[in-house]
């Protein structure tokens, strides 16, 4: 599992992180129905085997910021519990900044930061200031640069007033933002990020995006994100990792999936004077009407013949046609979609 040619805490041809092969299977308890099954269950258990990974390998460079999605279950955390050292996996190859991650090296959970939208490390009922005390003993951070990132950090997440009040007082989006600054503040060089902004309202998610960008950039860390929600990818990641049913389907361009994988169009119809909408649904899927727009979607191999179509038979004041959005896209995956495998060029 382990190879020595690539060891010793050196990045690989300036990729940061290098997955090859990598498995995981759990192995979960089957409850028998009724209560008799539940007292063999109790006696005899049996168990099944769930292969969370299945021989997936990628590869990020050092400051890159890659999107990590797919459906619930697809086994994105498993992945990201995996490269941060809190599981080990059953097969396979794994190398973050020249280390073994479940090796869990102190000089590798230095340089490492994994933040989970639904976990906290803030302590409930002390502030904020009190967590961030101890992470500078705990991650050993010279006093001078823990003031430096400190400082920083509460500029870039604006929590300067937050500091001092105790956690269970604040809203979900200020714990979130002193989450950041808690798991950062030792500045690490990887972060795996897991749904980072759920939960949020659209300021909060905006104030997240725009940090982890600011992040990035200033620090040149290498960030592996995981969400659901499709401004965060379309804000912050150019590249995306699709992965589903622990396989990796799509490794590749954002933008390409709309060009590769788009399977309809959208005409969107202003009409000069009201009409039947009812009609429209002969010629597409009618997904929106409020006078005196239409919204339709036709199938891309036919999109010409149907704008065609009505042109010449509603009252039209201006017509486009446009490409699938990206989210929607990605919401049939999330759906269980499947999507054509893409095999990625060499990172």
């Amino acid at each position: 599992m382990k190879r020595s040619t690539l060891l010793g805490g050196n990045n690989n041809d300036g990729k940061a992180i290098i997955v090859e092969n990598l498995t995981k299977n759990f192995e979960v308890s089957e409850k028998q129905k009724g209560l008799g099954g539940s007292f063999k269950s109790l006696f005899s258990p049996k168990t099944k085997t769930v292969r969370a990974l299945k021989e997936i390998s990628f590869t990020i460079k050092k400051g890159e910021l890659v999107g990590f999605i797919g459906p619930n279950g697809a086994g994105k955390t498993t992945t990201l519990k995996i490269l941060s050292g809190l599981l080990y996996p059953t097969a396979g190859f794994t190398q973050v900044l020249g280390f073994n991650p479940w090796d869990r090296k102190h000089e590798y959970l230095k340089q490492i930061a994994l933040v989970m939208g639904q976990k906290n490390q803030l302590w409930w009922d002390l502030p904020a200031s009190d967590t961030l005390e101890l992470n500078r003993f705990i991650y050993e951070i010279p006093e001078r640069l823990y003031k430096e990132s400190l400082e920083e950090l509460i500029k870039l997440l604006e929590v300067e007033k937050l500091l001092n009040i105790p956690v269970r007082r604040l809203s979900l989006g200020q714990r979130m933002r002193l989450e950041f600054v808690a798991a950062l503040v030792h500045r690490p060089k990887i972060l795996f990020l897991d749904e980072p902004t759920i939960g949020l309202d659209v300021i909060g998610q905006q104030k997240v995006r725009d940090f982890i960008f600011e992040y990035n950039r200033k620090n040149n860390a290498t960030i592996l994100l995981t969400s659901h929600n499709m401004e965060d990818l379309l804000d912050l990641a150019k590249r995306v990792i699709v992965i589903d049913k622990g396989e990796i389907i799509y490794d590749g361009d954002l933008r390409d999936l709309t060009e590769k994988h788009a399977k309809e169009k959208v005409i969107k119809v202003y009409l000069s004077k009201p009409t039947d909408y009812k009609k429209f649904e002969e010629i597409g899927e009618v997904k929106r009407f409020n006078y005196p727009m239409v919204i339709l979607s036709v199938p891309r191999e036919t999109s010409a013949i149907a704008a065609s179509e009505i042109l010449q038979n509603f009252p039209v004041a201006d017509l486009t046609i446009e490409e699938e959005s990206i989210e929607s896209i990605i919401r049939r995956v999330f759906r269980g979609e499947k999507i054509v495998k893409n095999n990625a060029e060499s990172r």
